[in-house]
């Protein structure tokens, strides 16, 4: 019947205004001003304390290393965000989109249905008499058709069932149009050249929402392309930044100066890796997804060889001690970390873990034992809490700016107050956007467990 016409052509649009995609604005609250503020004060204070170790260093080769610190830090990270939300909107748009899309083909084809209706039995034929007659044919016959017609509505004879029939159904569809104008549009009392008029009118308007929204699709696509160029571009500059660096490190003659520069470099290489294993990981997902011609599907490329396990040089109940450096004001340079693919699919990795092998008390301990506690394995020599973000990929972990709770928050030496020789490691405990709640050891003394709050996290670096 024609009634169901109704339930295909654009219903929802009429019961909820139709309105083209935009991306959320958000409004800067004083929290967001003052956040901002002290990103930028912090920045400041990196920079200063940067520029300190730098001191005698040619000015041409400071600012090259503290140009490539401020895209590490700030400027990547600040673009990464963009395009996450760029491709978060993009989605929302092509969602949008593909729903308008699917309610104007519902109502071209209610269009085209119609008018092969009309093309059969005329644009005057009374679908709605017809119905109801059928309804008679089919439930009312036999010997006891007379008494049910004149119980139900007083008929007297068929033509008058119907009739009082009609008029019925033509009273529950005026109750019915005042709850939706759209039934008003479409139902049955109306002939079917009037039909015909509002379904090709319901057509144009759901012809225009798609327009609008295929527009905003592809203009929040177009914009996450941007951002993604954008990023890509940074990280280019990184690229080439490093390699000058690279050329030009021999000729840092003090010690802070060479320690400032690796922990820069290592930092932006740590980054490239990540991006390297990310595409890697997104190639294999790809191929999963896309089936053989002959009905299989093809394998992930396999994983990377994962590093050698470690002697076991002690009994498990006297857990080796993490070695410091023989002086504080030489510390150890950490190794360049090799990425290789994670041992599993999400946070830690059995790879390497053989207990909890840290001082006992220090914040590396605690940080082992936390994750434990949440189920997370840790490997048992990632070195001084500020070496973790750079020895943690050797084993398979993920590093990266995104805080996730259980992942474990490696400070370089002198952040946030961390050692200078050693640096420090805490545990995420909660993440509340612009900020996460992290438990750390030993920033009270041995055995003393702490809470704080860091703001701005996609600033430090996260072993997953």
């Amino acid at each position: 019947m024609a009634s169901s016409l109704a339930s295909v052509l654009c219903i929802g649009a009429l019961a909820v205004p139709m309105s083209t995609y935009t991306p959320q604005a958000y409004a800067d609250t004083y929290s967001d001003l003052v956040n901002a503020q002290n990103s930028h004060a912090q920045s400041k204070q990196r920079e200063a304390a940067l520029r300190e170790q730098l001191a005698g260093v040619n000015s041409d080769l400071a600012d090259k290393i503290v140009e490539l610190d401020d895209l590490n830090n700030n400027k990547i990270p600040a673009a990464q965000a963009k395009v996450q939300q760029a491709n978060s909107d993009a989605a929302a748009a092509k969602s949008e989109a593909d729903a308008a899309a699917e309610r104007l083909k519902a109502a071209e084809k209610d269009k085209a249905d119609l008018e092969a209706k009309i093309k059969q039995t005329g644009e005057d034929y009374d679908d709605a008499h017809a119905a109801v007659a059928q309804s008679a044919r089919e439930s009312m016959h036999g010997s006891d058709t007379s008494d049910v017609m004149s119980v139900m509505t007083g008929s007297k004879d068929t033509k008058d069932f119907i009739k009082s029939m009609q008029s019925r159904d033509a009273l529950a569809r005026n109750e019915a149009n005042a709850a939706s104008d759209a039934a008003v549009d479409l139902n049955t009392s109306m002939n079917r050249a009037d039909r015909l008029k509002a379904i090709e009118k319901r057509v144009e308007q759901c012809k225009n929402d798609a327009d609008q929204k295929s527009a905003a699709a592809q203009s929040a696509a177009t914009q996450a392309q941007q951002e993604k160029s954008s990023l890509d571009k940074l990280r280019a500059a990184g690229e080439s930044t490093r390699a000058d660096l690279e050329n030009q490190k021999s000729s840092l003659t003090t010690q802070a100066a060479q320690q400032a520069a690796q922990t820069v470099m290592l930092q932006s290489e740590i980054d490239a890796k990540n991006q390297q294993w990310a595409a890697e990981q997104a190639a294999a997902a790809a191929q999963v997804q896309e089936p053989e011609p002959q009905g299989t599907v093809e394998a992930p490329a396999a994983a990377a060889p994962q590093p050698s396990v470690p002697q076991q040089t002690q009994t498990p109940s006297q857990p080796a001690q993490t070695q410091r450096p023989s002086t504080p004001s030489q510390p150890s340079t950490p190794p360049t970390p090799v990425v290789t693919r994670p041992s599993t699919g999400g946070q830690g990795t059995s790879n390497g873990d053989y207990g909890n092998a840290y001082a006992a008390g220090q914040c590396t301990w605690w940080a082992y034992e936390r994750r434990k506690q949440m189920g997370i394995g840790t490997p048992s020599y990632l070195g001084n809490g500020g070496q973790w973000w750079s020895t943690a990929p050797s084993y398979g972990l993920r590093v990266d700016h995104s805080p996730q709770v259980g992942a474990a928050l490696s400070f370089l030496p002198g952040q946030e107050g961390a050692s200078s020789p050693w640096g420090h490691v805490a545990v995420v405990e909660q993440v509340n956007g612009n900020s996460i709640l992290i438990s750390e050891s030993n920033v009270a003394g041995l055995y003393t467990i702490t809470y704080r709050t860091l703001y701005n996290p996609g600033r430090f670096w996260y072993v997953h």
